[in-house]
Order: C-alpha cells, then structure tokens, then sequence
C-alpha cells in the first residue's frame, strides 16, 4: 500500500509538474482532456470538451515515489486544507538546492536552516501555491 499525494491546480498544473521535474528529474505523464474520450451525455462518461486543453491527470514518478495532479474543473475551487507535500532529501546541500528552486516566485513560511532535529530544514509555499516541507535526513548537524 502507499499514500500519494494528488494536488490540484487551477490551471497551472503542466507548468508546476514540469517545474518539479526540473528540480527532482524524474518520468513526467501528462494527460489531457482531449487525450480521453468525448463526453457521452447519456452515460456521463468521457471529458467534456471544455476540458479539453486541461490537465485531467498528471504524474512524476521520481524513483519509488510519485506525485500526482491534475486542474480543477471548470467553477470548481481548488482548496488546500493545511497540507504539505514533504521532500526529505539525502544531505542539507541537496536540501537547500531544493528549498532554493521551489522558492523562486514563493514565499517562505520557516526559513531553511540546521535545526536540533535535521542539519537542513524549511518550510514555504512554492509560486504555484502547494505548501513543502524540504528537510533532510543527514542528522548531522555540522
């Protein structure tokens, strides 16, 4: 079994998942509503046609881990509830690379600095609004 994180985005999600690939590499799918089938009025089925430009289902899948997205319908409100998507990276310089990357266009919540518990910890929300927490699992506090 595993947990996976799927964030939703209000159009944005082609330009958040390809700048995540950017920083941690990784396999990137992209589908789109004109990749599905046409709606079907009368099972309800298939994507209608004014999706069609809009990402219904992403996934970068950066070794045994995946992270998954798509846009919101149309009307629909994209809502994040208290959630953060955790990277926990080898050493504090690969850390700080990261917390660095995301935070170009972001916004810091907890600078990125040793503390008693990780030698490499933040916390921001990114420019496309997804909350992380980037820390290390080096106890090295060096």
């Amino acid at each position: 079994m595993a947990f996976i994180p799927y964030l939703n985005f209000d159009g944005t999600t082609r330009e958040a998942l390809t700048r995540y690939q950017e920083i941690f590499g990784g396999e990137l799918m992209i589908m789109t509503g004109a990749d599905a089938p046409p709606a079907d009025e009368q099972s309800g089925d298939g994507v209608p046609p004014e999706m069609a430009d809009m990402v219904i289902h992403a996934a970068l899948t950066v070794g045994d881990s995946v992270l998954m997205a798509s846009d919101a319908p149309p009307g629909a409100a994209v809502v994040v509830q208290g959630t953060y998507v955790n990277h926990t990276a080898d050493d504090a310089v690969e850390a700080r690379r990261v917390y660095d990357a995301l935070m170009e266009g972001g916004e810091a919540e907890m600078p990125f600095e040793a503390t008693f518990f990780s030698s490499g910890f933040g916390v921001l929300r990114d420019r496309f609004g997804t909350l992380w927490i980037v820390d290390t699992s080096d106890p090295d506090q060096s």
